[in-house]
């Protein structure tokens, strides 16, 4: 039992809202990848980091067979089900997480509440604040001059570069890297404008 408890305790969730993928990871290791629906160009996906704050069975309706609440501010966010399948792999909620019924029934049990959720934000499709400094987010900072990117299982630093048409040079300098080919799954990469 201790063991299937910490191999839990260990877990996270990663959502790429570019790829439309959730992957499920277990102490650094990819366990399994799920495709997802994620949210329309007018109402994205917050990208962050948050975590799991309540579950419930059969919500019923566009919620699909199961819920698992997030704590992102502003709204009332969750990875859920559907009851409208081809949806799955598009931008089309107003916000959550969408899943294949049978996907979401099969992660829910593995994931208890306090999970940490990290959603990546994607240059030119993520423009929600959530997550940004005070000064950021209300406007009154200075304006961005980068998106955020969460390394996902297997990234590497050249993939990245490539991926947003940056320069390694530009990506190693952005984010004071000491050691440019250790990246860690979780880790915030700062993609310069």
């Amino acid at each position: 039992m201790a063991n299937i408890l910490m191999y839990r305790a260990g877990a996270e969730l990663f959502i790429d809202p570019g790829t439309r993928q959730l992957n499920y990871v277990v102490g650094g290791q990819l366990i399994k990848t799920y495709p997802i629906a994620v949210g329309k160009p007018a109402t994205p996906t917050p990208a962050g980091d948050y975590q799991v704050i309540n579950k419930v069975v059969n919500p019923g309706g566009v919620l699909g067979t199961r819920w698992m609440g997030l704590n992102i501010p502003g709204g009332n966010y969750g990875i859920h089900g559907t009851n409208n399948p081809s949806s799955i792999g598009n931008r089309v909620s107003l916000g959550c997480i969408r899943m294949h019924n049978s996907h979401v029934e099969e992660l829910f049990p593995q994931i208890p509440i306090g999970t940490p959720v990290h959603i990546a934000a994607v240059p030119g499709y993520n423009h929600h604040t959530v997550g940004l400094p005070d000064n950021q987010a209300d406007g009154s900072g200075p304006p961005l001059d980068h998106s955020t990117y969460i390394v996902q299982p297997g990234d590497t630093l050249w993939q990245l570069a490539l991926r947003f048409g940056v320069s390694l040079d530009a990506l190693i300098a952005a984010n004071n890297l000491v050691n440019p080919d250790n990246l860690q799954v979780g880790e915030t990469i700062y993609i310069p404008a």
